[in-house]
């Protein structure tokens, strides 16, 4: 078996494929920032994710914008799983740099390490992301397929959340699938497009297979409670326990593809043990739309909790309305379907909550953040 390097491996979905990995008798090795963001301010002490793998693995604590790091980290691996970055949507559009320097110029920096040093590796595989559509794909009845731009913000002032093409009739949602527009409307879009792009074509130029894969909105046991600037589920899901209301933007209307951990772990392995996927993108979801209200309800009766569900009709710029994936050809190429039902995922999500301690919620600060800067209204 080969081996591997995880970057961002002691992350919420990193860890998950890094238990997958060890059944399957591959070496690891995992480069991780310990980001206290996601692992608290004593993470050498109290990450569950460090407590569980940290003697089935190879743990560097390190970053990917150091180049030392990278030398360190690829010494005689094989396959690189980059999952590492900066997440949050709505954080992004403020902390520009950091998103920049993690996404974009730590992904530069390994490719520049791999075209200018002899190593071992042969394949990278990039954890893209849904983001770099923006807006999904839409029917009109006058002009067909279209790629709705995003919205203006004359019409979400006046709570019209719903997207609009030129004077075309309501459009009808479509699943969205790898040959649609890129046009991402938020800056971490735009850098996982830009690790995406960087990737396949540098990987192509260096006879190393590369792979893309367009996660859609992950959720599932391990995911950070006390992290609130990604992962609505997560975040619903905390204030929930603290006995706090859940505000839901807009109408409470806007959908994700909510798409179970495990689900993505298999496809991931899919697609780095099948040499069909090399230089090739592949979306990675459910399949399914589920708006946020209906996210809202569904945790709130899970819990069996009283909180208030308040449909405010705030947003956050850079937020995008709708968009599900298209798995044609993910199915089609490498045999992957869903096994995880958004009922049955979310019944795990909720048992392993039910088991953790109740994480502080910061959601309101984060909220605070975007406020003061104009871009939440």
């Amino acid at each position: 078996m080969k081996n591997i390097l995880i970057t961002g491996g002691l992350g919420f979905i990193g860890t998950h494929m890094a238990m997958k990995l060890i059944t399957k008798g591959y070496k690891l090795t995992i480069l991780d920032n310990l980001s206290e963001q996601v692992h608290g301010t004593d993470p050498m002490n109290t990450s569950a994710s460090l407590s569980l793998l940290k003697d089935k693995v190879t743990f560097i604590r390190g970053s990917v914008t150091s180049i030392e790091d990278w030398k360190v980290a690829i010494k005689n691996q094989q396959i690189i799983l980059h999952l590492a970055a900066e997440t949050g949507t709505g954080q992004s559009m403020y902390q520009i740099e950091k998103y920049i320097d993690v996404n974009i110029k730590g992904t530069g920096l390994v490719l520049d390490l791999l075209a200018n040093s002899k190593h071992s590796i042969e394949q990278l595989v990039i954890a893209s992301s849904r983001s770099i559509y923006g807006e999904g794909k839409y029917s009109s009845p006058e002009y067909g397929i279209v790629y709705p731009d995003a919205r203006l913000a004359v019409d979400l002032e006046n709570s019209d959340f719903e997207l609009k093409y030129k004077d075309s009739s309501p459009l009808t949602l479509m699943p969205t699938d790898e040959d649609s527009k890129i046009h991402p409307s938020s800056v971490y879009g735009i850098t996982k497009q830009n690790q995406e792009q960087l990737v396949l074509t540098v990987s192509k130029a260096l006879n190393i297979k590369g792979v893309a894969l367009r996660y859609q909105n992950v959720y599932g046991p391990g995911q950070s409670l006390s992290n609130p600037y990604t992962g609505i589920l997560s975040i619903f899901s905390t204030q929930i326990k603290n006995g706090n209301d859940i505000n839901v933007f807009e109408d409470g209307l806007e959908s994700r593809d909510f798409v179970f951990v495990e689900d993505v772990v298999d496809a991931t392995i899919l697609a780095m043990e099948n040499n069909e996927a090399e230089g090739k993108v592949f979306n990675v979801g459910s399949g399914q739309p589920t708006n946020v209200l209906t996210v809202a309800k569904t945790l709130a009766s899970a819990y069996k909790t009283a909180v208030n569900i308040n449909i405010t009709g705030n947003y956050r710029l850079g937020d995008i309305r709708h968009n599900y994936a298209d798995l044609s050809l993910i199915k089609n190429t490498l045999g992957f379907t869903p096994k995880w039902s958004f009922e049955a995922g979310i019944k795990a999500f909720v048992n392993w909550v039910n088991k953790q301690e109740v994480e502080q919620d910061n959601y309101a600060e984060s909220i605070k953040e975007m406020k003061d800067r104009g871009l939440y209204k």
